[in-house]
């Protein structure tokens, strides 16, 4: 017999026990009088939040457990710009996260934001160009327009300069990946925080200010993302929950051979429906929230295979058709958005349709243009000068097409900081004169870098 006493314990447990949140989405969304928390932790025996909104206490709001390794909570009084973490028990670990969907944070190793998505955004009746007048120029922020002399550039600094970018014939920008690295200095191909704007940079709200001041200037904007390896450093999401295999990532990453990149054992699991939805929603925010024009992925060839090559013994089908999806996903809900790859292999079905079995992408890099044109400009002896591999490079296509591809004269790592002469010192001036002779004829009409490896 269960006396009454007995029964009210019960019932005080009962009551006691959380409830999962009202309000779908992952991380923290904020709704009128609090916000909802939800996160991904299947191997954890408990989670709490805690934050400014109560004093950083680390057992007082515990997550209620859902199907699927959830765990989610509606918390009155949380509001836009407080700060928070997420409290992990797994077994006698107790760790301290930063929310993998966080979309703010105060900076890499900090403390997670509850971020408020609106945005005066007017109409931004905005529309990309098409894709065969596209002039790209490629942006670090950090670098682009330092507001002093040793000082590092913002959204806002950039958008300073949208008018000069116009006057070259720019149209298009790709943003070198803004998303929330380890530090304050870096290419960005180090992502801490996919779903986080780069604080140093100015965060979210600033690179909206800059996606629309870029639209009144009639300019485009292309993001650089990393889907093929999340870190190495400052990484929340490596061993989650806790729970890993043979010493590796835990549940985000492979946690076997397949974990090897280029950057160290962390690539994302791409045969894990968590993982493939957390990065196809990544992909998605860009458009949805951001209103950019186009995305690039880097080192896509990393994403469908272990050595980064063209040999089936170590491709990953499940990161093919990752790519496959994302491209899908995006061409209906945003048909007139474009999707870059950096795939490097000279692979035509990167830029077939997906119902032919392609991977899906609009256009793709193309190494074999750079350096045959390179060659030929720079040679002093013309005995040297491949006219043969010039042509050919002019005349590539990928399936018949001359803009599946985009090509360039410098890469990356081979321009100084500033080009200074009868323009002043302006980055990248000098470069102009090698395109209306070089590229003009086929392919994207050009391509122009805005980088200073010497100071990264």
């Amino acid at each position: 017999m269960t006396t009454a006493t007995e029964g009210k314990k019960r019932t005080a447990k009962r009551a006691a026990r959380p409830k999962p949140s009202k309000h779908a989405g992952m991380g923290a969304l904020p709704y009128k009088g609090g916000a909802s928390f939800r996160v991904w932790a299947p191997h954890a025996e408990a989670v709490y939040v805690a934050g400014s909104f109560n004093e950083w206490s680390p057992d007082a709001l515990p997550l209620a457990r859902e199907d699927g390794g959830c765990w989610s909570l509606d918390v009155k009084g949380a509001n836009v710009g407080d700060t928070y973490k997420y409290r992990i028990v797994s077994g006698d670990r107790d760790l301290w996260r930063i929310d993998p969907y966080a979309r703010e944070v105060t900076n890499s190793v900090g403390e997670a934001v509850i971020y408020d998505p609106g945005f005066e955004w007017d109409s931004d009746d905005y529309r990309t160009p098409p894709w065969n007048e596209m002039v790209l120029y490629e942006m670090h922020v950090g670098t682009f327009n330092p507001a002093a002399e040793g000082g590092r550039g913002t959204f806002d600094s950039a958008i300073e300069r949208l008018s000069y970018l116009r006057e070259l014939g720019v149209n298009a920008l790709l943003v070198m990946p803004p998303t929330e690295f380890a530090g304050d200095v870096s290419w960005g191909y180090n992502p801490a925080h996919p779903f986080a704007i780069e604080s140093s940079y100015g965060g979210p709200q600033a690179f909206k200010r800059f996606v629309k001041a870029a639209h009144e200037h009639g300019i485009a904007i292309i993001v650089d993302v990393v889907y093929n390896h999340f870190g190495p450093s400052d990484l929340a999401m490596w061993q989650f929950d806790g729970w890993s295999e043979n010493g590796m990532g835990g549940i985000y990453f492979y946690n076997d051979w397949r974990a090897w990149t280029p950057w160290g054992e962390n690539r994302p699991d791409y045969g894990r429906g968590e993982v493939r939805q957390f990065i196809r929603d990544n992909a998605l925010m860009w458009f949805e929230e951001f209103h950019v024009d186009g995305l690039r992925f880097d080192a896509t060839s990393f994403i469908r295979n272990v050595r980064g090559t063209n040999n089936p013994v170590d491709d990953l089908p499940e990161g093919w058709s990752l790519m496959q999806w994302i491209n899908e996903e995006i061409a209906q809900k945003f048909p007139k958005r474009i999707t870059i790859a950096e795939d490097l292999q000279r692979n035509e079905w990167i830029t077939k349709p997906t119902g032919a079995g392609g991977a899906g992408f609009h256009a793709q890099w193309d190494a074999g243009f750079v350096h045959p044109i390179r060659g030929a400009v720079i040679t002093p002896d013309d005995n040297h000068r491949d006219m043969t591999a010039v042509k050919n490079a002019l005349l590539l296509r990928y399936n018949g097409d001359a803009f599946q591809r985009v090509i360039y004269s410098e890469s990356t790592t081979r321009l100084p900081r500033t080009r200074q002469g009868a323009f002043g010192n302006q980055p990248f001036r000098s470069n102009l004169f090698l395109f209306p002779k070089a590229i003009m004829p086929r392919g994207w009409p050009g391509f122009y870098e805005s980088r200073d490896p010497d100071d990264l």
